[in-house]
């Protein structure tokens, strides 16, 4: 008999008066996976992240969380989340927050092994309000793991964090995947997706216009890559082939259906392109082609 998935979501719609923020969406994600859910602003991600919670009824669809109703498996202690905007009571410390939450579980996780492995060895005597950004994302964590929860939903859980601090926190998602917890997070960061997800669902418009494994979205979109060094991107939408302009700070990464035209342009326009690389889609152009060039 077949496993029941983490997550089903079947036919889930969301209407916000006249605006359609998710429309028929269909997604399952079976158990023991690591899914990262990518879209644009506006492009249902935290709808269907709420919805998947049970923080409000859908107008539309079934969701059931490891077989069950969404309030019934948060309930149960079966659901750990971090949402975008989660807060943390003031004029309390962090042990204390701490072990409140995980009072109201019947078999918590282990309090000192919890600690060592969200990284909050340090802050259990420190005031909320003393934190951090990436500290306060941490011990968000913790409360969301606190329950040892085998599903755990993530909203843009690094948003607050440094480099440092977002690559901390995806080895500790990595640790829990070993482990065996399902793993679900929306996030912009095209990199981790990349390099930490064993499953990307691109979400556009409400729907799912994508859903395998980091090579087989990359795989899918023809063209290629083309990457250089430049501070002035004047005029480089308008290169022949180029579908889309990505890249961040100097690091420019131009997505072309013919890249030898491309760089003959290039060339003609400019003495030189330093750190030059031509190379197969990445997950930025992917995407990129996928929802139209937002991001």
């Amino acid at each position: 008999m077949p496993e029941t998935p983490a997550l089903d979501v079947r036919g889930l719609t969301v209407r916000y008066g006249g605006t359609t923020a998710v429309h028929d969406l269909t997604l399952t994600i079976a158990r023991g996976e690591t899914v990262a859910l990518l879209g644009p602003n506006g492009a249902g991600k935290s709808s269907t992240v709420n919805a998947a919670l049970g923080l409000f009824r859908p107008t539309a669809g079934t969701v059931e969380l490891l077989g069950r109703e969404p309030l019934a498996a948060v309930r149960s202690g079966g659901v750990g989340a971090m949402l975008q905007h989660g807060g943390l009571p003031s004029e309390s410390r962090v042990g204390e927050v701490l072990r409140l939450v995980a009072g109201r579980y019947a078999d918590p996780w282990p309090m000192a092994d919890l600690v060592t492995t969200t990284g909050i060895e340090g802050l259990l005597d420190r005031r909320t309000e003393q934190l951090s950004g990436g500290q306060r994302q941490r011990v968000l964590l913790a409360l969301a793991l606190a329950g040892a929860p085998p599903l755990l939903v993530l909203d843009e859980p690094t948003s607050a964090m440094d480099v440092e601090g977002r690559h901390a926190f995806w080895a500790t998602m990595r640790s829990l995947a070993d482990r065996g917890h399902t793993v679900v997070f929306a996030t912009h960061h095209l990199a981790e997706a990349d390099a930490v997800a064993d499953r990307v669902v691109v979400v556009d418009g409400g729907r799912v216009v994508a859903d395998g494994t980091a090579a087989q979205v990359k795989s899918g979109i023809a063209g290629r890559t083309v990457r250089f060094t430049c501070t002035d991107r004047t005029g480089l939408a308008d290169l022949p082939g180029v579908t889309a302009v990505g890249g961040s700070g100097e690091l420019v990464e131009l997505a072309t259906t013919d890249a030898e035209a491309t760089l003959r342009a290039l060339l003609a326009g400019r003495d030189r392109l330093p750190d030059l690389e031509v190379r197969g889609a990445s997950l930025e152009q992917a995407f990129l082609t996928l929802t139209g060039g937002t991001r």
